[in-house]
């Protein structure tokens, strides 16, 4: 579908600004062809043939991950018609036949979808990063590589910020703001395609009889089009859809956190809050939600000095290692009862 509104697009963008640039706002970027001296790139504008093969040049045969998906699905990664399951079959392959299949299929009117997600450049293709990854001290990501061919991966969201490097082929993303959750008509949050909740909406065929609140999510939506070679900046929480254009893509993420891992993930305090807060009646939800403004949404402003420092707890700004353990433990004592 079209969007009146593009992703910001900077030119000739040099790496060292490139987390500069990221600090400085709070929404999608592009960073046109600020990979495309990498050579897995150059190989792919040479050929989708000569990427695949400097791809397995630094394969060790650990199997990977990989997804089917059949032609009549037209690439939808997705649920299957019952919500209990999905609409695709997984396997552990070796990347060889990954490809091979891939290839096979190449010049299908209508071809399967064959997927490979999130895979850990290192441990799966050990050397690969040193010339194909992006380097952005203090900035220490974790980098994944993403391949297969035509395939759409319905809006979905994620907590680490993340610098999307799209290496071969093309690829398009759909971004919407993180308050657009309301408007997305987010499916079951106990298992989902890739392990995230995702949107319901069949963002090629909307059915806005279904989803009328949709309109509102794509009045909002920023669209990137990617070509080889460029990076694409995803801030934290923002709700992207993705599609896969030609029958070889390959895709680079960067992802890290702000904030130390030892402070846990959101999605933890949600499902808690989900589990004490959700159920309440509305007055009560409403009193709590004060609460949470008060010492989670909106707390840089609040003043805690009228607390002895060493008495302040997990009021404790930033929080530190040992506060978040004791309040870690104490959750986890709390739960067993």
């Amino acid at each position: 579908m079209e969007h009146s509104q593009t992703v910001k697009v900077i030119e000739n963008c040099p790496l060292s600004d490139i987390a500069l640039m990221m600090a400085q706002t709070d929404e999608p970027v592009i960073f046109k062809g600020a990979c495309l001296a990498w050579p897995l790139v150059q190989a792919g504008l040479d050929s989708a043939k000569a990427a695949a093969d400097y791809l397995l040049s630094f394969y060790k045969d650990t199997p990977v991950t990989a997804y089917y998906v059949e032609p009549k699905h037209k690439g939808r990664v997705f649920y299957n018609e019952q919500v209990n399951g999905f609409n695709y079959q997984a396997a552990q392959l070796n990347l060889n036949q990954v490809i091979d299949k891939l290839f096979a299929h190449k010049d299908d009117e209508l071809p399967p979808s064959i997927y490979m997600g999130s895979t850990e450049i290192n441990q799966f293709l050990p050397g690969l990063a040193d010339d194909n990854s992006l380097k952005l001290e203090p900035i220490r990501p974790l980098t994944s590589v993403w391949l297969g061919n035509q395939s759409r991966i319905a809006a979905h969201f994620d907590f680490p910020q993340n610098l999307a490097c799209n290496v071969v082929g093309k690829r398009t993303f759909t971004l919407f703001p993180p308050e657009q959750v309301s408007n997305l008509y987010i499916g079951p949050m106990e298992f989902a395609p890739g392990g995230q909740e995702i949107s319901m909406v069949d963002f090629d065929n909307p059915d806005f009889e279904k989803y009328p609140k949709y309109k509102q999510a794509l009045a909002a939506a920023k669209t990137a089009e990617l070509e080889a070679g460029d990076v694409l900046y995803v801030p934290s929480m923002w709700w992207h859809q993705v599609s896969g254009i030609e029958s070889f893509n390959v895709l680079i993420t960067h992802w890290w956190r702000d904030t130390p891992a030892y402070l846990g993930r959101p999605n933890n305090a949600l499902a808690m809050a989900m589990l004490s807060l959700r159920s309440l009646p509305k007055a009560q939800r409403q009193a709590w939600k004060a609460h949470f403004d008060h010492y989670v949404f909106d707390h840089d402003d609040d003043d805690v000095s009228h607390i002895p420092e060493g008495a302040q707890g997990m009021q404790t700004k930033p929080l530190d290692e040992l506060n978040a353990r004791k309040l870690r433990a104490d959750l986890i004592n709390k739960l067993k009862r």
